[in-house]
Protein backbone atom coordinates (compact mmCIF):
# COMPACT_ATOMS: atom_id res chain seq x y z
CA UNK A 1 0.00 0.00 0.00
CA UNK A 2 1.76 3.32 -1.35
CA UNK A 3 -0.72 5.37 -1.79
CA UNK A 4 -4.57 6.05 -0.18
CA UNK A 5 -6.99 8.67 -1.12
CA UNK A 6 -9.86 10.30 1.79
CA UNK A 7 -12.83 12.00 1.27
CA UNK A 8 -15.52 12.98 3.09
CA UNK A 9 -19.48 12.76 1.72
CA UNK A 10 -23.41 13.84 2.61
CA UNK A 11 -23.55 16.51 5.17
CA UNK A 12 -21.04 17.50 7.95
CA UNK A 13 -20.98 16.01 11.71
CA UNK A 14 -18.44 16.24 14.39
CA UNK A 15 -15.38 13.80 14.19
CA UNK A 16 -14.60 13.76 10.51
CA UNK A 17 -11.60 16.02 11.06
CA UNK A 18 -11.02 13.18 13.90
CA UNK A 19 -10.48 10.22 11.23
CA UNK A 20 -8.89 12.11 8.65
CA UNK A 21 -5.80 12.95 11.21
CA UNK A 22 -5.94 9.50 12.57
CA UNK A 23 -6.01 7.92 9.15
CA UNK A 24 -3.54 9.97 7.59
CA UNK A 25 -1.52 9.48 11.35
CA UNK A 26 -1.75 5.46 11.05
CA UNK A 27 -0.84 5.78 7.20
CA UNK A 28 2.13 7.91 7.78
CA UNK A 29 3.51 5.57 10.80
CA UNK A 30 2.48 2.61 10.57
CA UNK A 31 2.71 1.86 6.79
CA UNK A 32 4.76 4.77 5.53
CA UNK A 33 2.23 5.33 3.04
CA UNK A 34 1.02 8.63 0.78
CA UNK A 35 -2.31 10.02 1.64
CA UNK A 36 -4.54 12.34 -0.79
CA UNK A 37 -7.51 14.09 0.50
CA UNK A 38 -10.44 14.58 -2.20
CA UNK A 39 -12.36 17.98 -1.89
CA UNK A 40 -16.43 18.11 -1.61
CA UNK A 41 -16.93 14.76 -1.45
CA UNK A 42 -16.75 12.86 -4.74
CA UNK A 43 -16.82 16.19 -6.66
CA UNK A 44 -13.26 16.77 -5.85
CA UNK A 45 -12.07 13.84 -8.86
CA UNK A 46 -13.76 16.25 -11.10
CA UNK A 47 -12.69 19.66 -9.80
CA UNK A 48 -9.02 21.36 -10.85
CA UNK A 49 -7.03 21.12 -7.62
CA UNK A 50 -9.61 18.62 -6.18
CA UNK A 51 -7.13 16.04 -5.06
CA UNK A 52 -4.28 17.60 -2.42
CA UNK A 53 -1.53 15.49 -0.62
CA UNK A 54 -2.21 15.22 3.34
CA UNK A 55 0.64 14.74 5.53
CA UNK A 56 1.21 15.27 9.18
CA UNK A 57 1.38 18.83 9.27
CA UNK A 58 -1.93 19.29 7.42
CA UNK A 59 -3.92 17.48 10.29
CA UNK A 60 -2.30 19.15 13.06
CA UNK A 61 -4.55 20.60 15.57
CA UNK A 62 -7.83 19.37 14.02
CA UNK A 63 -8.44 16.69 16.18
CA UNK A 64 -11.06 18.92 18.22
CA UNK A 65 -12.06 21.00 14.96
CA UNK A 66 -15.76 20.17 13.76
CA UNK A 67 -16.87 20.27 10.41
CA UNK A 68 -14.35 19.14 7.53
CA UNK A 69 -11.13 20.58 6.21
CA UNK A 70 -12.03 18.83 2.79
CA UNK A 71 -15.26 20.21 2.69
CA UNK A 72 -18.46 18.13 1.94
CA UNK A 73 -21.05 17.58 -0.84
CA UNK A 74 -24.19 15.88 -0.42
CA UNK A 75 -25.73 16.26 -3.44
CA UNK A 76 -22.49 14.98 -5.67
CA UNK A 77 -23.96 11.14 -6.73
CA UNK A 78 -22.04 10.55 -9.66
CA UNK A 79 -24.36 7.97 -11.29
CA UNK A 80 -26.77 10.89 -11.57
CA UNK A 81 -25.09 13.93 -10.73
CA UNK A 82 -27.99 17.06 -11.27
CA UNK A 83 -27.28 19.56 -13.85
CA UNK A 84 -28.97 22.80 -15.41
CA UNK A 85 -28.14 22.92 -19.44
CA UNK A 86 -30.54 25.30 -21.35
CA UNK A 87 -32.65 25.58 -18.43
CA UNK A 88 -33.93 22.11 -17.97
CA UNK A 89 -32.30 20.02 -15.45
CA UNK A 90 -30.16 16.68 -16.77
CA UNK A 91 -28.89 13.58 -14.84
CA UNK A 92 -25.43 12.49 -16.11
CA UNK A 93 -23.45 9.52 -15.09
CA UNK A 94 -19.91 10.67 -14.38
CA UNK A 95 -18.46 7.39 -12.09
CA UNK A 96 -16.96 6.04 -15.26
CA UNK A 97 -14.96 9.36 -15.19
CA UNK A 98 -14.33 9.29 -11.56
CA UNK A 99 -13.24 5.61 -11.55
CA UNK A 100 -10.68 6.88 -14.37
CA UNK A 101 -9.33 9.55 -11.96
CA UNK A 102 -9.14 7.06 -9.41
CA UNK A 103 -6.90 5.23 -11.32
CA UNK A 104 -4.76 7.41 -12.98
CA UNK A 105 -3.72 8.56 -9.16
CA UNK A 106 -2.86 5.24 -8.55
CA UNK A 107 -4.67 4.94 -5.26
CA UNK A 108 -4.50 1.39 -3.58
CA UNK A 109 -7.58 2.03 -1.80
CA UNK A 110 -10.11 5.71 -0.98
CA UNK A 111 -11.41 6.10 2.15
CA UNK A 112 -14.87 6.96 2.23
CA UNK A 113 -16.47 8.78 5.34
CA UNK A 114 -20.22 9.45 4.70
CA UNK A 115 -23.55 8.62 5.70
CA UNK A 116 -26.63 6.33 4.03
CA UNK A 117 -26.30 8.13 0.62
CA UNK A 118 -22.21 8.55 0.33
CA UNK A 119 -21.87 4.67 1.69
CA UNK A 120 -24.58 3.67 -1.32
CA UNK A 121 -22.53 5.12 -3.70
CA UNK A 122 -19.44 3.73 -2.23
CA UNK A 123 -20.76 0.25 -2.79
CA UNK A 124 -21.59 0.85 -6.30
CA UNK A 125 -17.80 2.66 -7.25
CA UNK A 126 -16.97 -1.07 -5.61
CA UNK A 127 -18.53 -2.94 -8.43
CA UNK A 128 -16.65 -0.56 -10.63
CA UNK A 129 -13.60 -1.91 -9.51
CA UNK A 130 -12.82 1.00 -6.83
CA UNK A 131 -10.81 -0.30 -3.27
CA UNK A 132 -13.28 1.33 -0.88
CA UNK A 133 -13.34 1.44 2.82
CA UNK A 134 -16.50 2.86 4.42
CA UNK A 135 -16.57 4.57 7.85
CA UNK A 136 -19.86 5.45 8.96
CA UNK A 137 -20.86 9.10 10.02
CA UNK A 138 -24.53 10.47 10.59
CA UNK A 139 -25.28 12.46 13.41
CA UNK A 140 -28.85 10.69 13.01
CA UNK A 141 -27.36 7.13 14.03
CA UNK A 142 -29.37 5.65 11.14
CA UNK A 143 -26.92 3.42 9.22
CA UNK A 144 -26.95 -0.10 9.51
CA UNK A 145 -24.35 -2.32 10.27
CA UNK A 146 -22.88 -0.60 13.43
CA UNK A 147 -23.58 0.28 16.58
CA UNK A 148 -23.35 3.71 16.71
CA UNK A 149 -22.05 6.20 14.12
CA UNK A 150 -19.29 9.13 14.69
CA UNK A 151 -21.17 12.85 15.13
CA UNK A 152 -24.26 11.41 16.90
CA UNK A 153 -22.98 11.58 20.33
CA UNK A 154 -21.97 15.24 19.91
CA UNK A 155 -25.38 16.09 18.61
CA UNK A 156 -26.95 14.06 20.99
CA UNK A 157 -25.26 16.48 23.78
CA UNK A 158 -25.97 19.73 21.82
CA UNK A 159 -29.67 18.98 22.04
CA UNK A 160 -29.61 17.53 25.62
CA UNK A 161 -28.17 20.59 26.48
CA UNK A 162 -31.05 22.87 25.25
CA UNK A 163 -33.68 20.84 26.84
CA UNK A 164 -32.05 21.23 30.01
CA UNK A 165 -32.08 25.42 29.06
CA UNK A 166 -35.24 25.41 28.55
CA UNK A 167 -36.72 23.60 31.49
CA UNK A 168 -35.99 26.70 33.45
CA UNK A 169 -37.24 29.21 30.78
CA UNK A 170 -40.81 26.95 30.42
CA UNK A 171 -40.85 26.56 33.97
CA UNK A 172 -40.42 30.42 34.77
CA UNK A 173 -43.50 31.38 32.42
CA UNK A 174 -45.35 28.38 32.24
CA UNK A 175 -44.84 27.50 28.98
CA UNK A 176 -44.96 24.75 26.48
CA UNK A 177 -41.62 24.72 24.76
CA UNK A 178 -41.47 22.39 21.75
CA UNK A 179 -37.86 21.61 20.59
CA UNK A 180 -37.45 20.90 17.13
CA UNK A 181 -34.29 18.45 16.17
CA UNK A 182 -33.17 16.49 13.44
CA UNK A 183 -33.68 13.03 12.46
CA UNK A 184 -35.66 12.50 9.00
CA UNK A 185 -36.62 9.05 8.98
CA UNK A 186 -34.92 8.08 12.31
CA UNK A 187 -35.45 9.18 15.70
CA UNK A 188 -32.42 8.74 17.74
CA UNK A 189 -31.36 11.90 18.72
CA UNK A 190 -34.74 13.35 20.02
CA UNK A 191 -35.59 9.83 21.76
CA UNK A 192 -31.92 9.82 23.18
CA UNK A 193 -32.21 13.41 24.26
CA UNK A 194 -35.96 13.55 25.22
CA UNK A 195 -34.76 10.89 27.66
CA UNK A 196 -31.44 12.67 29.13
CA UNK A 197 -33.07 16.30 29.05
CA UNK A 198 -36.42 15.42 30.68
CA UNK A 199 -38.85 15.72 28.27
CA UNK A 200 -42.77 15.11 29.00
CA UNK A 201 -43.60 14.56 25.18
CA UNK A 202 -41.73 12.79 22.53
CA UNK A 203 -42.38 12.73 18.94
CA UNK A 204 -40.55 10.56 16.54
CA UNK A 205 -40.32 9.54 12.69
CA UNK A 206 -41.28 5.84 13.24
CA UNK A 207 -44.14 6.64 15.63
CA UNK A 208 -46.89 8.54 14.20
CA UNK A 209 -48.25 11.19 16.43
CA UNK A 210 -52.07 12.05 17.41
CA UNK A 211 -52.59 15.58 18.65
CA UNK A 212 -54.88 14.52 21.13
CA UNK A 213 -52.39 12.08 22.90
CA UNK A 214 -49.97 15.62 23.24
CA UNK A 215 -52.41 17.15 24.48
CA UNK A 216 -53.58 14.93 27.01
CA UNK A 217 -50.37 14.49 28.36
CA UNK A 218 -50.16 18.55 28.96
CA UNK A 219 -53.37 18.49 30.76
CA UNK A 220 -52.43 15.90 32.97
CA UNK A 221 -49.31 17.89 33.88
CA UNK A 222 -51.35 20.80 34.38
CA UNK A 223 -53.40 18.78 37.16
CA UNK A 224 -50.46 17.80 39.15
CA UNK A 225 -49.61 21.47 39.30
CA UNK A 226 -47.14 20.81 36.52
CA UNK A 227 -48.07 24.50 34.60
CA UNK A 228 -44.98 23.89 31.86
CA UNK A 229 -44.18 20.74 29.38
CA UNK A 230 -40.90 19.92 26.84
CA UNK A 231 -41.81 18.60 23.92
CA UNK A 232 -38.98 17.20 21.82
CA UNK A 233 -39.83 16.78 18.41
CA UNK A 234 -37.70 15.13 15.57
CA UNK A 235 -37.84 17.14 11.58
CA UNK A 236 -39.51 14.41 10.07
CA UNK A 237 -41.55 12.90 12.98
CA UNK A 238 -45.35 13.33 11.37
CA UNK A 239 -49.09 12.80 12.47
CA UNK A 240 -51.54 9.70 12.29
CA UNK A 241 -52.83 9.43 8.51
CA UNK A 242 -51.10 12.44 8.23
CA UNK A 243 -47.55 13.29 6.10
CA UNK A 244 -43.61 15.18 7.16
CA UNK A 245 -43.81 18.88 6.71
CA UNK A 246 -41.50 20.83 4.47
CA UNK A 247 -39.83 24.17 4.83
CA UNK A 248 -39.18 23.93 1.24
CA UNK A 249 -40.12 21.82 -1.32
CA UNK A 250 -37.30 20.37 -4.28
CA UNK A 251 -36.97 21.79 -7.49
CA UNK A 252 -34.03 20.79 -10.48
CA UNK A 253 -31.55 21.11 -8.72
CA UNK A 254 -32.55 20.69 -4.69
CA UNK A 255 -34.05 18.28 -2.56
CA UNK A 256 -37.17 18.85 -0.40
CA UNK A 257 -36.37 20.34 2.94
CA UNK A 258 -38.09 18.54 6.39
CA UNK A 259 -38.97 22.08 8.96
CA UNK A 260 -41.87 22.75 10.14
CA UNK A 261 -43.35 20.02 12.68
CA UNK A 262 -42.40 21.89 15.46
CA UNK A 263 -44.07 25.33 14.65
CA UNK A 264 -47.49 23.12 13.87
CA UNK A 265 -47.38 21.55 17.37
CA UNK A 266 -46.89 24.49 18.76
CA UNK A 267 -49.84 26.02 17.05
CA UNK A 268 -52.42 23.59 18.30
CA UNK A 269 -51.03 23.67 21.89
CA UNK A 270 -51.67 27.27 21.68
CA UNK A 271 -55.14 27.02 20.76
CA UNK A 272 -55.81 25.04 23.36
CA UNK A 273 -55.06 27.05 25.95
CA UNK A 274 -51.77 26.26 26.35
CA UNK A 275 -49.27 29.11 25.26
CA UNK A 276 -46.19 28.02 23.42
CA UNK A 277 -42.41 28.66 22.01
CA UNK A 278 -40.72 26.89 19.27
CA UNK A 279 -37.18 26.22 18.86
CA UNK A 280 -35.42 24.93 16.40
CA UNK A 281 -31.64 23.58 16.95
CA UNK A 282 -31.19 22.67 13.30
CA UNK A 283 -27.86 22.79 12.12
CA UNK A 284 -26.54 23.99 15.36
CA UNK A 285 -26.65 19.53 16.17
CA UNK A 286 -23.94 19.79 13.42
CA UNK A 287 -21.55 22.17 14.44
CA UNK A 288 -18.81 22.51 16.88
CA UNK A 289 -16.57 20.93 18.77
CA UNK A 290 -16.89 16.83 19.10
CA UNK A 291 -17.37 15.41 22.02
CA UNK A 292 -14.80 12.43 23.63
CA UNK A 293 -17.00 10.27 23.14
CA UNK A 294 -16.80 10.99 19.17
CA UNK A 295 -13.10 11.93 19.27
CA UNK A 296 -11.72 8.43 20.19
CA UNK A 297 -14.58 6.75 18.25
CA UNK A 298 -13.61 8.92 15.27
CA UNK A 299 -9.99 7.62 15.56
CA UNK A 300 -10.39 4.26 16.40
CA UNK A 301 -12.66 4.14 13.33
CA UNK A 302 -9.87 5.90 11.16
CA UNK A 303 -6.64 4.27 12.27
CA UNK A 304 -8.91 0.20 11.65
CA UNK A 305 -9.88 1.88 8.30
CA UNK A 306 -6.18 1.80 7.04
CA UNK A 307 -5.62 -1.56 8.77
CA UNK A 308 -8.37 -2.29 6.32
CA UNK A 309 -7.12 -1.16 3.39
CA UNK A 310 -3.42 -2.70 4.23
CA UNK A 311 -5.13 -5.74 4.40
CA UNK A 312 -6.25 -5.68 0.71
CA UNK A 313 -9.75 -5.98 2.03
CA UNK A 314 -12.68 -3.60 0.34
CA UNK A 315 -15.95 -2.98 -0.34
CA UNK A 316 -16.57 -2.96 3.52
CA UNK A 317 -17.27 -0.50 6.17
CA UNK A 318 -15.40 -0.47 10.24
CA UNK A 319 -18.15 -0.45 12.86
CA UNK A 320 -18.47 -0.59 16.42
CA UNK A 321 -19.99 -3.84 17.70
CA UNK A 322 -19.96 -5.48 21.12
CA UNK A 323 -17.72 -2.56 22.03
CA UNK A 324 -14.79 -3.45 19.73
CA UNK A 325 -14.24 -2.15 15.97
CA UNK A 326 -15.03 -4.94 13.23
CA UNK A 327 -15.88 -4.67 9.80
CA UNK A 328 -19.12 -5.42 7.71
CA UNK A 329 -19.49 -5.20 3.96
CA UNK A 330 -20.84 -2.40 2.11
CA UNK A 331 -23.73 -4.18 0.97
CA UNK A 332 -24.90 -4.99 4.68
CA UNK A 333 -24.24 -1.76 6.22
CA UNK A 334 -26.50 0.11 3.32
CA UNK A 335 -29.24 -3.02 2.89
CA UNK A 336 -31.28 -1.76 5.69
CA UNK A 337 -31.44 1.70 7.06
CA UNK A 338 -31.38 1.74 11.06
CA UNK A 339 -34.46 3.04 12.54
CA UNK A 340 -35.90 2.66 16.41
CA UNK A 341 -38.30 0.05 16.75
CA UNK A 342 -41.40 -0.13 19.60
CA UNK A 343 -39.79 -3.10 21.26
CA UNK A 344 -36.25 -0.93 21.95
CA UNK A 345 -35.36 -1.17 25.74
CA UNK A 346 -35.08 3.07 25.52
CA UNK A 347 -39.10 2.86 24.10
CA UNK A 348 -39.85 0.99 26.58
CA UNK A 349 -38.17 2.97 29.34
CA UNK A 350 -39.37 6.13 28.17
CA UNK A 351 -42.93 5.16 28.05
CA UNK A 352 -42.10 3.47 31.99
CA UNK A 353 -40.99 6.74 33.56
CA UNK A 354 -44.18 8.61 32.04
CA UNK A 355 -42.95 10.45 28.97
CA UNK A 356 -45.72 10.40 26.21
CA UNK A 357 -44.68 9.40 22.43
CA UNK A 358 -47.87 10.34 20.90
CA UNK A 359 -49.29 7.09 20.27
Amino acid sequence: MKRIGILTGGGDAPGLNAVIRAAVRTAIYEYQCKVFGIQDGYDGFLMEGGIIPLGIEEVRGILARGGTILGAANRGNPFARKMLKRGKEVTVDVSAEIVKKIKRQKLDALLVLGGDGTLHIAHELCQKGVPIIGVPKTIDNDIGGTEVSFGFDTALNVATAALDRLQTTAESHHRVMVVELMGRDAGFIALNAGISGGADVILIPEIPFQFEKILAKIHERAKRGRKFSIIAVSEGAKPKDGAQIFSRKGDEIYVPRLGGVGQVVADYIEKQGFESRVTVLGHVQRGGTPTAFDRVLATRYGSAAVRLAAQGKSDCMVALNGGMITSVSLAQATARPKRIQLTDDAVIAARNIGIALGD
